[in-house]
């Protein structure tokens, strides 16, 4: 039994250790780090990167070589496609042909659009930051809520709210980076139809047009983003006492 006791008061120490580092922490998160974060990512938002004013300057040429339109002639069989003779040569049976091959690609591969690519890797770390810190944040107040009771729970109330405040930003970070994995995806579906239908102009201008709108996606991320910081600063400040404190009558609870 005395054994048992030890090894619940050894644990005891430890949690309590946690609790201190998570506080210690989350305090320097509200107070320090996100007044500094949100200077950073306004200051952010105003570098030229984020400021392009005509956007096909972040499009990206789609370098395919488009083949020579199929001709046809005449014979006496009647309409034939001068191509099915090359065609059957090279091994490649008509039933196997769907659009066009690509002849030919830049260096082997097409390359994604590097403009984009580059801000997205300066974009997805703010997100993720965003994300860590709320969960620390979070983990922080949860720990600060009481147990529960009758009467008395305005201060709760508070912290309950700030706990689903925080939870929503996670969220909504979470999103951001699931947005610019469909553009990928997106975007390398339109590519593919180009290699095979590299005489349709409409995909190539589709794909200029998701390369301007995930800009314009990215400069908005990091505007909700600086705006998040604002607001979860703004809001746990305005309510630190009650936060700390829900219950003034009843501080031993707090453990």
């Amino acid at each position: 039994m005395n054994s048992l006791l030890k090894v619940d008061n050894e644990l005891k120490v430890k949690v309590d250790s946690f609790r201190e580092q998570i506080t210690a922490e989350a305090e320097n998160l509200v107070a320090s780090f996100f007044p500094k974060k949100l200077l950073e990512l306004d200051s952010f938002l105003k570098e030229p990167i984020l400021n392009v004013q005509d956007l096909k300057e972040i499009q990206s040429e789609i370098t395919l070589i488009v083949p020579d339109p199929v001709t046809f002639t005449n014979s006496h069989d009647g309409m034939e496609v001068n191509a099915k003779k090359r065609k059957h040569e090279d091994g490649i049976g008509d039933d196997n042909i769907q659009g066009s091959k690509a002849l030919a690609m830049p260096g082997g591969m097409l390359k994604c659009n590097g403009q984009l690519v580059d801000l997205i890797e300066r974009v997805k770390p703010e997100i993720r930051t965003l994300i860590e810190k709320c969960n620390t944040v979070k983990m922080w107040v949860q720990l600060l809520i009481p147990r529960i009771e009758d009467g008395n729970n305005f201060g709760v109330s508070i912290q309950e709210e700030t706990v689903a405040e925080l939870r929503t930003v996670e969220g909504e970070a979470a999103s951001y980076l699931d947005q610019i994995s469909r553009y990928y995806i997106t975007r390398a579906k339109l590519v593919s139809k180009i290699a095979k239908y590299p005489h349709v102009e409409d995909y190539r201008r589709t794909v200029s047009e998701i390369d301007e709108k995930e800009y314009i996606s990215l400069k908005i991320i990091v505007s909700e983003l600086r705006n998040q910081y604002v607001t979860l600063h703004d809001m746990i400040l305005k309510n630190i006492e009650k936060i700390k404190r829900p219950r003034s009558s009843n501080n031993e609870a707090l453990y």
